[in-house]
């Protein structure tokens, strides 16, 4: 289908163009649609579906060719990039709209006090364990590690005593790389950059996580920067490695493979405040110039609210983005692996919004990675990789 400026396909029906990235239309969003479409006359929704690797690209190239998709699903990274060229609208939200998300949540769409984009998806990380390594190694397989310094002290102990790893260390050229270092970051009070739009990078709370990488790579899978975030959770699943940290897709895995494991709130670091994650969102985008902006507003906060969400987020096994109760205590009690993957938030963080989203991701993970090589010191690194992102924030 074309993805220009909404033509007119009967008469005074307006079409709202959609991008669904995936292999299907999400769950639920046919009725959504039917019912939206109900209430406003006038105007019908056309949806196309786009593969994950290629959805990206065809909604960037579509708005920077001058005809834009009504509405479309991105990575909230890429708002501000969007905004700055002046290619989305803003959907600015109400204080009460703020308060029903979970801490941390509206940021992933903000800059410059402005929200870019209604969030639609979220994940976040938890630690998994392998008992049965964990008993081979001496430990008690019922305890995960709760600080950094155990985590590396329990990973020496089952490399040392168990043909196994001890740690599952992230560290390829992907972007779950940077990914993975934003956990380290995040449960130790850390930042990349601030409200003010400074460059963070290089602090002592950074430091402290880039060392604490540097520390464990002698207990973790041989050769990190040959894996990624799911490379690496095969490994585990396999019984290679002791610990991952990963989203709960994990656990619905580990299941199926009759494993005996644990999870736990990510390990913090000294200058913890609390159990931290990287808090990742995907959002609705509505995009400038199609002449139905209002309606594509209207149609994103119509299929992303309370229960239609929840919902969408259940049938795809996503972090809620909204505390909606009952709703979360029966999820928590029913299959308590969720949890941690809640309690992480509180003290969480968002993507770093920066103008250039793969610049970024190039910075930091040619950061870890020289590191993990032992090719550079944390500290002469960080200090590197911080004065790069300069150009792209």
């Amino acid at each position: 289908m074309a993805a220009a400026t909404p033509a007119t396909f009967a008469q005074d029906v307006k079409e709202i163009s959609f991008i669904n990235c995936g292999d299907e239309l999400t769950a639920g969003y046919a009725d959504y649609f039917a019912e939206w479409e109900a209430a406003n006359p006038g105007y019908k929704v056309a949806p196309e579906i786009v593969g994950w690797g290629q959805c990206q690209d065809k909604v960037t190239t579509l708005a920077a060719a001058g005809t834009p998709v009504s509405l479309a699903y991105v990575g909230s990274r890429t708002l501000k990039q969007f905004a700055l060229n002046d290619l989305i609208v803003p959907i600015p939200m109400t204080d009460e709209e703020k308060a029903s998300y979970y801490n941390y949540v509206p940021d992933t769409v903000t800059f410059d006090g402005t929200q870019w984009g209604v969030p639609v998806a979220f994940s976040t990380k938890a630690l998994f364990w392998n008992k049965d390594l964990f008993e081979a190694a001496g430990l008690d397989p019922e305890t995960p590690p709760k600080t950094w310094e155990e985590k590396i002290a329990f990973a020496k102990q089952i490399t040392e005593n168990t043909d196994a790893a001890g740690y599952g260390l992230v560290a390829k050229t992907f972007d779950n790389t940077m990914h993975q270092f934003l956990h380290w970051v995040y449960t130790n009070d850390g930042k990349v950059i601030d409200a003010d739009g400074n460059i963070v990078l290089d602090s002592p709370n950074n430091l402290a996580a880039l060392t604490a990488i540097k520390d464990i790579v002698p207990y973790s899978e041989e050769g990190p920067t040959a894996y990624e975030q799911n490379e690496v959770r095969a490994i585990w699943l396999d019984g290679g490695v002791a610990m991952i940290e990963a989203g709960v897709g994990a656990a619905l895995r580990a299941e199926e493979a009759g494993m005996n494991w644990g999870v736990a709130p990510l390990p913090g670091g000294p200058d913890s405040k609390g159990p931290g994650t990287l808090l990742i969102t995907d959002s609705l985008a509505v995009f400038k110039g199609t002449g139905v902006e209002e309606q594509a507003i209207s149609l994103a906060k119509f299929i992303t609210a309370g229960e239609r969400q929840w919902a969408a987020e259940m049938a795809q096994g996503l972090t809620p983005l909204r505390p909606l109760e009952p709703q979360t205590a029966e999820l928590v009690a029913k299959t308590p692996y969720w949890a941690p993957f809640l309690d992480g938030i509180e003290f969480g963080g968002p993507e770093p919004l920066l103008t250039d989203y793969v610049g970024l991701q190039n910075v930091i993970i040619e950061m870890v990675q020289s590191v993990v090589t032992g090719a550079a010191e944390p500290a002469a690194a960080l200090t590197k990789a911080a004065g790069e992102l300069e150009q792209y924030k």
